[in-house]
């Protein structure tokens, strides 16, 4: 069984599954290269099809779709839209005078036209962020479902109960509760794009002392006391803005919380905001935890990108977690394998899948590579251990793209499209942010560990593959590796497994034996406003307009 899953929206995506195995997944964004591409997707769709050796839409068994209805555009592109169950009521018009019913694929457009409407089967948006959560688990015992954003079909924050193969709704709450619209009126307030910047927001929280303002933001957050809510959120009208064909929203609270920012400070709101999320949450996951008597959780939802807020609920569990399982892309991008998962386990049973690696992007041989850099007449050499080279580079205090095998899915680098930097001195951080992803100095930057070095380096750790949740750096390491270590002490790693990604983990143990740390800073292979690359020309002119000082595509080394 075939299974195309297709997301339109903020993040726009398509993931496609064979028999239960992933076999693509990838944003619309690393193929237009604008960032959070809300296009209909169909360059990612071309990749899918193609990655599972299909030549047209109408050989899928199913297509599953990541919202309850599905928008105009989508309709047109399956030829479905005379269909009069689909169809909206309400016409739109284009800024030329010609109404939406006249929306139509020129003759130039790939065809995706669905022969058989019933193949298409839609799925709630937080149903798929739910089954993105549960399906990608190694196993199908019960287990809680946590699915927080800041709303989608109607949904902002819900509770499921995963069984087997099917995944229950046990709660459902909308503005009410929407804990991720209350941080990204903090996020707006402090001029950063809402439904981009909310990392900044976390990046900034640690540098602020939110006693100078605590409460200030007590009627933008819902209040629980354990899975009861006991106060709603203050949220007016939501708004949404289009801009190089991304999806920005606004509420006009942001202008009041602008005014707290203007009189409290940038960083002590930003703490401010990042304790009443984590409060919040943590509040009522443990009393659903609590009232279930499940120890096994499962996460989904844009608001668990939020590292510091998995960490909280990971280091204060108190016994009633076992399992914190954080579906890695967990953001809208995610929704379409969640869809496709989702359709999937409706027709077979689940037994587990034990999700090691996002490495289910476009990948490039090195014949490709070699045409692409002499069509541009540059110079290179082949190298046969790109992993000793880079080493070497790195232990020089070199900053090196590195460009590998197939690209990540979801918004961290992971070793196949990544910047790669020594973590030893304290002014990499600096230099990165400056030379080469030219954006704000407080931001963090992450380490790849060695899996089997994770002891001598973190805290009250778990396996941790994907940069999802962060975690406390043990004292005597942090003069070590100072570039990674955020200023609260801690990390956002990811570990890296020799059986996942071979050249990678050869590359940092070549760099411990020339150091004595098994770590190296890593950071997506992007400028700030920018997808992560996904084609080695992207690379190419990104050696050349930053701080870069070398580039390894495949063998291939270029360097300044």
């Amino acid at each position: 069984m075939i299974v195309l899953g297709i997301h339109c929206g903020h993040d726009s995506s398509a993931a496609i599954i064979r028999d239960g195995e992933i076999l693509a997944d990838a944003a619309e964004e690393r193929f237009t290269r604008l960032k959070h591409c809300n296009h209909v997707p169909v360059k990612a769709m071309t990749y899918c099809l193609s990655i599972a050796g299909l030549s047209n839409i109408n050989e899928v068994d199913y297509v599953a779709f990541s919202w309850k209805t599905p928008p105009k555009d989508l309709r047109v592109v399956l030829g479905i839209d005379n269909n009069s169950n689909l169809r909206q009521k309400v016409k739109e018009f284009l800024g030329f005078g010609i109404s939406s019913d006249h929306l139509q694929v020129p003759i130039y457009f790939p065809d995706f036209h669905l022969q058989d409407e019933k193949k298409l089967i839609t799925v709630e948006h937080h149903l798929a962020h739910a089954a993105s959560a549960y399906f990608t688990r190694s196993t199908n015992q019960q287990c809680l479902i946590f699915t927080v954003d800041g709303a989608g079909d109607g949904v902002s924050t819900a509770v499921w109960l995963g069984e087997n193969n099917r995944i229950i709704p046990l709660e459902k709450l909308y503005r009410e509760a929407s804990i991720g619209w209350a941080y990204s009126i903090v996020t707006e307030a402090l001029h950063w794009w809402h439904g981009d910047g909310e990392g900044k927001t976390m990046g900034l929280a640690p540098y602020g002392d939110r006693t100078q303002c605590a409460g200030v933001l007590d009627t933008y957050f819902p209040h629980f006391q354990g899975c009861n809510l006991l106060r709603p959120t203050k949220l007016g009208q939501a708004y949404y803005w289009i801009e190089n064909s991304s999806t920005q929203f606004h509420f006009d609270e942001a202008y009041e919380v602008e005014k707290l920012v203007n009189q409290y400070g940038r960083e002590n709101i930003a703490a401010e905001a990042q304790y009443k999320l984590e409060e919040c949450l943590k509040e009522y996951i443990f009393g659903w935890a609590t009232k279930s008597n499940c120890k096994n959780l499962a996460f989904s939802g844009g608001v668990f990108l939020n590292v510091k807020l998995n960490q909280r609920i990971w280091n204060e569990r108190k016994g009633l977690i076992e399992e914190q399982h954080i579906f890695p892309n967990c953001g809208d991008s995610g929704l379409a394998l969640g869809a496709a998962l989702y359709v999937y386990y409706q027709h077979r049973e689940f037994h587990g899948n034990n999700l090691k690696h996002l490495y289910f992007g476009p990948s490039f041989s090195n014949e490709d590579i070699e045409k692409i850099i002499k069509e541009r007449n540059l110079r290179y050499r082949y190298t046969e251990r790109p992993d000793i080279t880079g080493a070497a580079l790195l232990a020089q205090n070199k900053i090196i793209g590195w460009f590998q095998g197939r690209m990540e899915s979801g918004p961290r680098a992971l070793g196949n499209r990544s910047i790669l930097m020594s973590p030893l001195d304290a002014k990499n951080k600096d230099i990165i942010n400056q030379r080469v992803k030219f954006r704000e100095g407080f931001r963090p930057f992450c380490p790849s560990i060695l899996r089997e070095k994770a002891e001598d380096y973190l805290m009250d750790w778990r396996d941790e593959y994907f940069m999802i949740t962060s975690f406390d750096v043990k004292a005597e390491k942090r003069e070590n590796i100072p570039a990674v270590v955020h200023v609260d002490g801690t990390v956002r790693p990811q570990m890296v497994c020799r059986e996942i990604n071979p050249l990678y983990w050869d590359l940092i143990n070549e760099f411990s034996r020339l150091t004595g740390e098994s770590v190296i800073l890593n950071t997506s292979f992007n400028i700030k406003g920018e997808p992560i690359i996904h084609h080695p020309r992207e690379a190419i002119r990104c050696l050349f307009d930053t701080g870069l000082d070398a580039l390894f595509l495949g063998n291939y080394l270029l360097e300044k």
